[in-house]
């Protein structure tokens, strides 16, 4: 009945960030920053845990001599949210 939750998106920054890239085509360093309001250092750790397992894809470039640094979500990490919100789903919900 209760399955194990993916252990890379059980972390609540990560759970975050995911949630957030779920919203939206691309988001920069900045908009995950903003809107966590976590550490730089913090989000850069997690964010590399989640490009390791495929769930997001990163990629970094420079803007006006400064580095841009820019992440969507990947199939993978679509696939890995859903089933993550369907087995969170039998635990708040153990009869439906």
């Amino acid at each position: 009945m209760f399955n194990d939750l993916d252990p890379i998106l059980h972390s609540q920054l990560r759970l975050s960030i995911v949630s957030i890239l779920m919203t939206v085509d691309e988001a920069s360093f900045s908009f995950i920053r903003d809107t966590t309001k976590a550490a730089a250092g913090n989000i850069s750790i997690q964010i590399k845990k989640l490009e390791e397992a495929g769930y997001i894809k990163v990629v970094k470039t420079f803007k006006n001599n400064y580095p841009n640094t820019s992440m969507a979500i990947t199939e993978k990490g679509i696939a890995a949210f859903e089933d993550y919100v369907d087995k969170l789903k039998k635990y708040i919900y153990p009869q439906a």
